[in-house]
């Protein structure tokens, strides 16, 4: 088996220095606009050049990663990112939008597209589907099992990227909408608050339900067929990159790792954790703590007039960085080393085995015995990674230019392009013509604080006449400060609009047995489970049924059954919410329709969806009401507003129940939780949790701006009486109030 590239994270270009340095197959970074990690340093247009010109001398790969959503207004922007991109010579780009995804096939085609682990791509089927679409590597669900992983990385023709190490995400990447409706801070643009790091009240208790550990999968990545392994952290500095880096090329090299783990938790890190790579996993979540630990050291043996004494299983020294885990408060109790003494001396450094008595700072809480004690931060550490990086220029963008030099008897001349330079002399014969063309070569390779490089030149010299260095010099200044660098002005592709108008409301149910009668609505979408017994359907319109496939699911072959059954039923009227569900399909003979949760934010996904064969797509809950607005005027296809509905903030495969998965009983279950005084209700099934509002997300009379072609209303997930429905629909249809809901992003700037 070939040996995978090693994808290291760059936040900045210190960090990108340090990954080379320390074996970095390849680098993933963000320029400052369209970047999932919108708080990182990132990378300006010069920036992205120097990097990508120095990796390359190094054999390096470097990916920009243009993985955000796009509101249409921001189009304009995306061609000038995807200009420097081109310009830079970068190996590929990562994305999310299917709008993006248009704009570089269609004007573009010279980049590389990698799918974004934020297109939840979970399956085979959902890996073939964007295969079929151009992308040639598709970045994993960082939830797969390794026998998933090696089922997607059988796909001939189609590279696949898995994570392996760093931050984890509880929802499953891409699906996540807790941040966004709660703030207005979109994870899927980048700017997620991570409120899945707080700590929730409820029926389970009070604790950290959603925070998760960090992944560290160490050498069971010798085990994974990918093209590459990629280690999370474009947000971590340089020294926590390098270590890192270090780390997984030592093992892929099958060198000692020995106490190198040791290094990164001193640098940053959560407990770690495996999450599904061995199958089903409980051991996902830290729901004591949040934030970064460091390595346990030793437990507090005691606490006496403000010294604290422990016996150390690592060395440790004046000003390294101690936290020690405090009962009630979320994050350790961190401090910096001062004063320590060992054996009533005081000392600079104690070794592993000595028994340490350490001075606390003023204000120190209460710590018991047997509290847990960290190295969180070492200053042997942060020596002991240094890293080469070039001189400041040396790897800047430079445009080659093709250069032609005349020399005639009474006069030199030289010609790139458009542009000429000439001087008027009387030039003598020459005794040694190849020291002519030397100094001409000499002269015009000299570029100073141009933006160019000499690419080719050509001498013509027919008299073999001799000219001095300074007219040399002088003929290059002259046509160099003319040249000017331009590139290549590149348009969005067009989109044709259509004229949108009201057709009519659409109700959405997995529970079709609770509808009361819907004679005055234009459609009814069912949404399906591997279960569904197509009985549940009789008492419908067929002529109004639509058939829905979900975002998740791991094994699509449970729909096989189901699916062919409507389908020979008659029922030819589809939607899809992951691109997973077009392999399970027929590509032709159906109405083929988009939810959600495969986002249209902009006109080119639109058109996207238009070419993969959608007749009509679904506006995302998160979208603002200026580019709902903007999307329901200028869109190329018929579009659905979801104006009510029980929104799910986290699709994720970590279990919630308090039992182990050996005493799970299956079914489902409900559970109340609260966060700084908002309420919210997590559904438990098998080996998924999807997480609400308790508040129902309703547009109101906020739809006004929007000239949606349907209007949709949810009752899924939770249940809901015939009654119920009936109120909510007659109330929608009123525009009156609805108590219990909240708007969402309709009002904000995301």
């Amino acid at each position: 088996m070939i040996k995978p590239e090693l994808l290291a994270p760059a936040g900045d270009i210190e960090a990108a220095y340090a990954a080379l340095f320390y074996g970095a197959d390849a680098l993933y970074l963000g320029l400052k606009q369209f970047s999932a990690r919108a708080t990182a340093t990132n990378f300006s247009d010069e920036e992205l050049c120097e990097i990508t010109n120095y990796a390359h001398t190094k054999n390096a790969k470097i990916y920009v990663t243009i993985n955000t959503l796009l509101q249409d207004a921001e189009l304009s922007g995306l061609t000038k990112s995807l200009d420097a991109c081109v310009k830079a010579g970068v190996d590929a780009v990562i994305i999310q939008d299917l709008g993006v995804a248009r704009v570089i096939r269609e004007g573009y085609p010279e980049l590389q597209m990698h799918a974004s682990t934020q297109m939840a791509v979970h399956n085979e089927q959902g890996a073939l589907a964007l295969k079929k679409m151009g992308f040639s590597r598709v970045v994993l669900a960082r939830e797969l099992s390794l026998s998933e992983i090696q089922e997607i990385a059988s796909i001939k023709g189609l590279e696949t990227e898995a994570f392996i190490h760093g931050a984890l995400c509880y929802s499953y990447s891409g699906l996540c909408l807790f941040s966004s409706m709660e703030t207005g801070m979109s994870a899927n643009r980048g700017k997620c608050l991570y409120p899945c790091r707080a700590l929730f009240d409820g029926d389970l208790g009070k604790k950290h339900l959603f925070s998760m550990k960090d992944m560290a999968l160490q050498e069971d990545i010798l085990k994974m067929p990918v093209s590459s392994l990629k280690i999370e952290g474009r947000k971590k500095n340089a020294l926590y990159v390098a270590a890192v880096t270090n780390y997984y090329r030592r093992i892929l090299d099958g060198k000692s790792v020995q106490d190198l783990d040791k290094d990164i938790m001193q640098i940053f890190a959560r407990p770690w954790t495996k999450l599904h790579f061995n199958g089903k996993n409980k051991d996902v979540i830290d729901t004591e703590f949040v934030g970064h630990r460091g390595l346990k050291i030793g437990l507090v043996k005691n606490v006496v007039h403000g010294r604290l004494t422990f016996k150390t299983n690592a060395d440790i020294a004046r000003y390294d960085g101690i936290q020690i885990d405090v009962a009630g408060d979320e994050k350790p109790f961190g401090f910096s080393l001062e004063k320590m003494h060992v054996s009533g001396r005081s000392v600079f450094e104690a070794k592993a085995g000595s028994i340490v008595e350490i001075t606390l700072p003023p204000k120190t809480p209460f710590i018991p015995s047997g509290a847990v004690i960290y190295l969180a931060s070492s200053s042997r550490v942060k020596g002991s990674y240094h890293y080469e990086k070039p001189k400041a220029g040396a790897f800047v963008y430079r445009m080659p230019i093709d250069v032609d030099v005349q020399i005639e008897k009474d006069f030199i001349r030289a010609d790139c392009g458009q542009w000429c330079a000439r001087i008027d002399d009387s030039l003598s014969s020459a005794q040694n013509i190849q020291k002519v063309n030397d100094s001409v070569k000499q002269a015009f390779e000299k570029v100073g604080n141009t933006p160019l490089k000499l690419n080719k030149l050509n001498i013509e010299n027919p008299q073999n006449l001799f000219v001095p260095l300074s007219i040399l010099n002088e003929l290059r200044r002259k046509l160099y400060e003319q040249i000017e660098v331009k590139n290549e002005e590149r348009f969005l592709p067009s989109v044709k609009t259509i004229k949108h108008s009201f057709k009519g409301y659409i109700v959405k149910t997995d529970k079709p047995e609770n509808l009361p009668d819907l004679d005055n609505v234009a459609e009814i979408i069912v949404a399906l489970s591997p279960n569904t017994d197509l009985a549940c359907l009789q008492k419908l319109p067929k002529n109004k049924v639509r058939l829905a496939l979900p975002a998740v699911c791991r094994n699509p072959k449970v729909f096989t059954d189901v699916v062919r059954n409507a389908l020979n039923a008659g029922y030819k009227k589809w939607e899809i919410g992951n691109v997973w569900a077009l392999e399970m399909l027929p590509a032709k003979g159906i109405d083929l329709t988009f939810d959600n949760s495969i986002y249209m934010m902009n006109t080119q996904s639109v058109q996207m969806a238009k070419e993969i064969g959608a007749s009509r797509v679904t506006l995302s809950f998160e979208d603002t009401s200026d580019n709902l607005a903007d999307l329901t005027t200028k869109a190329v296809l018929p579009v659905v507003l979801p104006i009510y509905s029980d929104v799910p903030l986290f699709i994720s495969a970590n279990c919630i129940r308090p039992h182990d998965c050996k005493h799970c009983k299956g079914g489902t279950q409900w559970f109340k939780l609260t966060k700084d005084n908002q309420k919210y209700d997590a559904l438990s099934e098998p080996c998924q949790t999807v997480v609400f509002n308790h508040k129902a997300f309703y547009f109101g009379n906020a739809v006004d701006k929007v000239n949606a072609d349907y209007l949709r209303i949810d009752f899924i997930y939770k249940d809901y009486t015939s009654e119920q429905i009936e109120n909510i629909i007659k109330a929608v249809k009123n525009g009156k109030s609805i108590p219990q809901t909240y708007i969402g992003n309709l009002q904000r700037r995301i």
